[in-house]
């Protein structure tokens, strides 16, 4: 029988991650951590079991979070060095990558470094989103500088963290209420060479399709107005609208 993706994250899951942080924080009270975790894991479901780790790290690591959270950087490794492996090598990170996104807005600066390098990782989608809702106009000045980067994982991030109905997360809104920065976000991106980036950016053409059409018509139409599209952007489009009705 295959394992769940639960079960990965159990007791000895729970002493392996504890060892990691006590070798790259010291203060870190391993104790109390495993306390609060071992034999209270396997009657929970995954959702319940991450948000426990996340509690656990919050009870155990020293100082305030943006001092810790500083310090964690070395715990996150190297970088991947496909466009896959997010969740199959990066897996490990959830628990982390939790508890950032309910501490995140605690310190806007250090969440923010601490986000672009967990997603070269594993995936910084769900952390962001709370600073996108507390900080809107800093974080989309932000996210607009990550479609620019370098790195793919980066670029990804900039557009599947602004999702409107990214699966698995509280719906927002904010590509709708800082629209010009959304669709200088997506048009910085519509041509990237990643099909890894060039699928977010449809999604999210398809996110928007769902609760404002007119909108997602408007960026499409922009696109179209400065020529033709690249073979990138003609697929992008055809990907935001693949829910859409065929013309007759």
């Amino acid at each position: 029988m295959a394992q769940k993706i639960k079960d990965y994250y159990d007791d000895a899951y729970a002493d392996m991650l504890a060892s990691r942080i006590g070798a790259v924080l010291p203060g870190f009270a391993r104790g109390r951590f495993m306390e609060t975790l071992t034999g209270q894991l396997e009657d929970k479901e995954l959702s319940a079991r991450i948000g426990l780790f996340a509690q656990a790290l919050g009870n155990s690591l020293p100082g305030t979070y943006a001092q810790h959270i500083v310090a964690l950087h070395p715990l996150l490794g190297p970088e991947l060095q496909t466009e896959t492996g997010m969740f199959t090598q990066g897996w490990w990170l959830s628990p982390v990558a939790h508890y950032v996104e309910k501490h995140a807005t605690e310190d806007f600066a250090a969440s923010v470094a601490f986000i672009r390098e967990l997603t070269k990782r594993h995936t910084g989608e769900f952390a962001v989103r709370p600073l996108l809702a507390a900080f809107p106009e800093e974080m989309m000045v932000v996210m607009r500088d990550w479609s620019l980067d370098e790195n793919v994982h980066v670029r990804r991030l900039s557009s599947e963290g602004m999702r409107i109905r990214l699966p698995w997360a509280k719906k927002l809104t904010v590509a709708l209420e800082r629209f010009d920065d959304f669709k200088a976000i997506l048009g910085n991106l519509k041509d990237d060479p990643s099909r890894f980036v060039q699928k977010s950016v449809g999604n999210n053409l398809n996110d928007l399709y769902r609760v404002a059409p007119e909108k997602a018509e408007e960026i499409i139409g922009e696109w179209e107005k400065g020529g033709t599209l690249s073979v990138a952007a003609r697929w992008v489009v055809k990907h935001g609208k693949r829910n859409q009705p065929v013309p007759k």
